[in-house]
């Protein structure tokens, strides 16, 4: 069973991403939205920890999210997908379980 983890809180202020990251397993996925997506940046603290969790989960963030917080699809960690609200309806559907870590 696959679960899709969503992050909205900023790695900065909470430690919502730490919470999700240390659950994942093998073919989860996790959705950066809101000031979620600052965790999405590349060289930011998060980053490593982020990239430890891409190698058996994908990872993906929020683009109008982005946007709003200026943040360019250039500056994100490799390998971080960027999907529209389409795709966050998409990522729903095709996972089991939706987790919102608040």
């Amino acid at each position: 069973m696959s679960m899709l983890h969503t992050v909205n809180k900023s790695p900065y202020e909470r430690n919502t991403l730490g919470s999700c990251l240390a659950h994942l397993r093998e073919g989860d996925a996790v959705l950066m939205v809101e000031d979620g997506v600052i965790a999405a940046r590349a060289g930011g603290k998060p980053a490593k920890d982020v990239e430890g969790a891409m190698k058996g989960c994908a990872v993906y963030a929020l683009g109008p999210d982005l946007a709003a917080r200026g943040i360019s699809e250039e500056n994100l960690i490799d390998g971080i997908k960027v999907v529209d609200y389409g795709g966050y309806v998409d990522l729903v559907a095709e996972h089991d379980v939706v987790q919102a870590w608040l």
